[in-house]
Order: C-alpha cells, then structure tokens, then sequence
C-alpha cells in the first residue's frame, strides 16, 4: 500500500504552530520565562521609540506634505490621514522586525535552551547548536536593513493619495509577516543542516505557512507587551514550523497534544 503524503501546511496551520508554541509552558515553564527577559529588555527601548513617533507623527505627515496645503479639505486630510496611518504601519513594521532582530541576538543562550528542549520533546534532535551568535547578528543585521527599506517604501507608496494607506497597510502586514517568519525559522532550518539556499526554495515552496505563522506573530507583538509573552512561544513554533515544512509527522502530533490537552 502507498504511503500517504504528509499534508501541505497552509496558512492557518502556520497561525497553529504560533498558539501550540504556548503548549510549552506546561511542560517548561521555568525555561519560558526565561526566555521573556530580553524581550522585555528590546522591548523598552524599542516601544519609547515607537511611542515618540506615534506623539509627533501629525506635525511629521504635515512636514512631508507641505504641497497639500492649499488643496481642499477633503483631499488634504485624505493624503494626511492615509500617509500618517501607512508611516505608522511601517513604523510598526520597522519596530516588530528591530524587536525581532535585537531580541534573537541578545536572548540568543535563552532561546537556544528552549529550541533544544523543544527538538527533545519531538525526538530525533538535531546535533547542530543552531545559528549561533554572531551567525545571529549577522541575520539580524540583515533583518533591520530589510526593515528600513519596507518601512521607507511604505512611507512612499502612502503619498498616494486614497488607495496608498490601504494598500500600504496591507503590503506591510505581509512583507513584515513574511520576514519575521523566516528570520525565526532560521535557527531550526540550519541546525538540520538546510543551507541559506535551500532554506530559501523551502520557504518559497510554503510561503502560506509561513505567512501564517509570521503574521499571526505580528499581530501578537503589536499588542503591548505582547512581544515579550509571545517571543518564548514563537521559538517553539517555529521550532516545530521547520520540521512540519520538512514533512516531519512529528510537529503536528505534537499540536494535537496541545489541543487535546487545552
């Protein structure tokens, strides 16, 4: 009798790996509030900088857009109202992927515990550390240049007038959920020996999984403070994200577990 293909993960089976991560605190939970120490540290730095746009962000838009000042009034507040709501998209976008970036290197022994637990729990774990420090500031680097460049070509595409605050809004959910998913599959990725290339054709060949999981992380940092309750959980998702895309049936007993167990 054939074997029966593994299922192809989609969008919201990459959302399930983000809530089945929380599953771990019944198991470790002394190592998951661990791994809420340096997100808590990131975190206030990088929320009072989010904080001091957000004060000043009406006195920015009118600065950006002096050539709008002798348009009507509806025409006037469109652009502005569109520009400030897509600044501050990418604004968030820039913040989560700086959180993500800082955070993995800074908590880089932390979050190595708990993606070594994780493997453990699955079985069959990988004999590679994982990334490693500087291998992790040298993606985290790369993370926030991406980052400032999505946030500047929002901050762009919102000077259109109308449909760019929409567009942008949505453009920006994506593109960031897209790279903080990838950036967090890198450490389970390369501790199976999956290359930077082919690390890159896997995600593209499951890229809703990975929207799902990356977006529905977002979501979770945009909350306040919760980043630093969601950053432990993350590791594990995408812990057990990266064996799901490598057809491991391990990762979704797992998930089933957590749900069963509620």
């Amino acid at each position: 009798m054939p074997a029966v293909p593994a299922p192809v993960p989609g969008f919201l089976d990459g959302a399930q790996h983000l809530l089945g991560g929380f599953g771990m605190w019944r198991r470790r939970p002394g190592l998951m509030a661990l791994g809420m120490l340096p997100a808590l540290l990131v975190l206030l730095v990088v929320g009072a900088l989010l904080v001091t746009l957000l004060l000043t962000l009406g006195d920015l838009v009118a600065w950006a857009t002096p050539f709008a000042d002798g348009w009507a009034d509806a025409g006037r507040v469109a652009l502005r109202v569109g520009l400030g709501l897509v600044t501050f998209v990418g604004a968030s976008v820039l913040a989560v992927l700086t959180f993500t970036a800082l955070t993995l290197t800074v908590g880089d022994p932390f979050y190595e515990r708990i993606w070594r637990a994780t493997e453990e729990i699955l079985g069959d774990a990988p004999d590679g550390d994982g990334l490693g420090f500087w291998a992790s500031a040298r993606d985290a680097g790369v993370l926030l240049i991406l980052g400032l460049a999505t946030g500047v070509g929002l901050f762009v595409l919102g000077l259109v007038p109308f449909l760019g605050g929409v567009v942008g809004t949505v453009l920006g959910v994506l593109v960031s959920g897209w790279l903080l998913g990838s950036e967090l599959l890198n450490r389970p990725l390369e501790a199976r020996g999956v290359d930077r290339a082919a690390r890159r054709e896997l995600l593209r060949g499951h890229r809703a999984a990975v929207l799902g999981y990356g977006v529905a992380t977002q979501v979770c940092f945009l909350v306040p403070f919760g980043g630093v309750a969601v950053m432990p959980a993350a590791v594990v998702g995408s812990t057990t994200l990266a064996r799901d895309l490598l057809g491991d049936p391990r990762s979704r007993r797992f998930l089933a577990q957590v749900a069963a167990t509620g």
